[in-house]
């Protein structure tokens, strides 16, 4: 990749939201030994429901893009630049559905579909997806992640 990441976002368009704050007593990450862990995150506006129910799999993965883009948000914060990634390691999703939903990993896809955009070979990652009865604030998906960067 010739462009720095930040480079890279102006040219796909993208602006980051600003960084929201963690929703109890925990930290939005936590750096160790070179790996960044990226606590929990949802996507902006706060929906309310459940895939399956309330939202299709493609509203769920554009809750899932929007929820990249905050962990984006966290990670520029805590590092001063993206250009500090040295790449993705891994995202887990949450997925706050009905029983018979069975689309989860099509919308953990908004997700990873942005990290590959952004860092692209970087931003390849292993990665977990679970079909959750209920998350925090009735949210539609939470992801955490795991990161490695510069210190």
């Amino acid at each position: 990749m010739s462009d720095s990441i930040e480079e890279r976002l102006k040219s796909l368009g993208i602006v980051l939201p600003e960084v929201s704050l963690p929703a109890a007593k925990y930290v939005n990450d936590v750096i160790v030994n070179g790996l960044m862990f990226v606590s929990g995150k949802g996507p902006a506006g706060h929906p309310r429901g459940k895939l399956g129910s309330d939202f299709s799999t493609e509203e769920g993965y554009q809750f899932a893009r929007s929820t990249g883009l905050e962990i984006l948000a966290v990670v520029k914060s805590a590092l001063g630049t993206l250009d500090k990634v040295k790449r993705v390691v891994k995202i887990q999703g949450f997925v706050n559905a009905q029983p018979f939903y069975e689309e989860h990993h099509k919308v953990l896809n908004g997700c990873s579909d942005l990290f590959i955009e952004v860092f692209e070979e970087k931003g390849s990652h292993a990665r977990s997806v679970f079909g959750a009865g209920s998350l925090r604030d009735n949210l539609p998906i939470i992801i955490d992640s795991i990161f490695e960067v510069e210190e």
